[in-house]
């Protein structure tokens, strides 16, 4: 149950990200929780594998922002429907995804 919340948070940041950016294209909230899906497994998989190379000394920080941002730059390439314009659109809903996630976190 708790992955099921997890991904329904996720879910409603990329559409807030969506909403408050204008450099982010999203067809409706049900694409919205196939992006944040998509996302998580690459975090789980890519996300891992990348930490997994730098031995972990760029996996806190920063550094998880802008894997954030490559993984929704890997999934806009995957997802029809998805646009990120570029990476600095993608480092911004990076962004507000993780900053609303946490908030609705809290809430729920």
């Amino acid at each position: 149950m708790d992955m099921v919340i997890n991904i329904l948070i996720a879910s409603v940041a990329f559409y807030i990200g969506g909403l408050l950016l204008s450099g982010v294209e999203m067809k409706s909230f049900v694409q919205c929780i196939i992006i944040a899906l998509v996302v998580g497994v690459l975090d789980v998989t890519l996300g891992n594998f990348l930490k997994i190379v730098t031995l972990g000394i760029f996996s806190i920080g920063i550094f998880n922002w802008l894997l954030n941002a490559i993984l929704i730059q890997v999934a806009d390439w995957f997802l029809p429907g998805f646009k990120v314009k570029n990476f600095w659109w993608a480092l911004g809903l990076a962004a507000v995804v993780s900053i609303a996630s946490s908030i609705l976190d809290k809430v729920i």
